[in-house]
């Protein structure tokens, strides 16, 4: 038999950031799965080791017919590295009418001492866009048995939240252990240039007292003065000024002040009440690369609070280079050409 290339339910075929990609699972990399697997059997609901009639078996006569599937319950990928199969997985337990997957991943067996935290985040930044860009998913998440510390900081950094802790859930060693779940919400989050009708809600963002503890001035705003600063930045030619809605519900913005070398200084809030849900991470990701669009920039820069822990974290998952640290703000910065 002639073993599929491509998911009928899928839009694009690959999908791919920088060296790494994830492509329909390949039936040349079962065996390789297999021994993976088998490897690490620990932390994975598998009772028993893989046999090659068994993985013969699953790939011929389940995993082949996912290809042809409208609604698969599962959707498989071969991870690449400069086209290597360093892993697989991909969402499983799809529902497809609540619209919410699990994820599921195993690298090759050798990388996780020294290079878990790379290829697991790279890993996740592929399968949402699998999940939310091409499939509409509202919900994608893990569920892993509490042997994995390193795991969880991985998924903290990366938007999810911890949604579960299943006590006892699990038998292990003749010991009962936790299962933790940690997802992910596709919320929509949509930008759009700001307008003289955003003065008021602006100003409620950045007088509001929590904002204002983060913030580089850290002076009490006062409406008049708001109201012309936020006239003159909307039509300045060097800034470029997002709105940042979810459900057409403005909940932050993200600014950048562009100068004569092409540099931009960006600078993001949130309403307070939307703290916490991993909307930082996507304003940022999405206005750099909506800014990208309008226009040619050498470099993007960033000024955090020491204390605002979310948004240094936020930068650094997104590989901006801390540069300096003054006066209790860090300032970080990535180039783009």
């Amino acid at each position: 038999m002639e073993f599929p290339k491509r998911y009928k339910v899928l839009e694009k075929k690959i999908f791919s950031k920088g060296i790494f990609s994830l492509i329909p699972i390949r039936f040349e990399d079962r065996i390789t799965i297999m021994h993976w697997r088998n490897e690490q059997i620990y932390h994975l609901r598998q009772n028993q080791p893989l046999t090659l009639e068994n993985q013969e078996s699953y790939f011929k006569n389940i995993v082949s017919k996912l290809f042809e599937q409208d609604q698969p319950n599962q959707i498989l990928f071969s991870i690449l590295e400069n086209g290597e199969c360093i892993g697989y997985g991909g969402l499983v337990h799809i529902n497809w009418i609540d619209k919410n997957a699990e994820i599921s991943f195993i690298m090759q067996t050798n990388l996780e001492q020294n290079r878990f935290d790379e290829i697991w985040s790279e890993y996740l930044n592929l399968v949402e866009k699998v999940a939310f860009s091409d499939l509409k998913l509202h919900k994608i998440f893990t569920y892993a048995f509490d042997l994995r510390p390193k795991l969880y900081s991985i998924l903290s950094k990366s938007g999810y939240t911890e949604e579960a802790r299943l006590k006892e859930h699990c038998l292990f060693n003749e010991n009962y252990i936790d299962v933790l779940i940690h997802s992910k919400i596709n919320h929509s989050l949509t930008l759009r240039l700001a307008s003289l009708e955003d003065e008021n809600i602006t100003y409620d963002w950045a007088s509001n007292k929590i904002v204002r503890q983060y913030a580089i001035q850290k002076e009490e705003i006062y409406f008049e003065d708001h109201k012309n600063w936020f006239s003159n930045k909307i039509t300045a030619a060097d800034c470029i000024y997002f709105i940042a809605e979810v459900n057409n519900t403005p909940i932050g913005s993200i600014r950048f002040d562009i100068n004569n070398i092409k540099e931009a200084l960006l600078s993001f809030l949130l309403d307070p009440q939307f703290h916490g849900k991993g909307y930082g991470k996507i304003i940022l990701e999405k206005g750099i690369e909506e800014v990208l669009k309008l226009k040619e920039l050498y470099k993007i820069i960033g000024v955090v609070s020491i204390e605002n822990i979310p948004s240094l974290k936020t930068f650094k998952s997104l590989e901006f280079q801390q540069v300096s640290e003054i006066d209790a703000y860090i300032t970080y910065e990535k180039k783009y050409k």
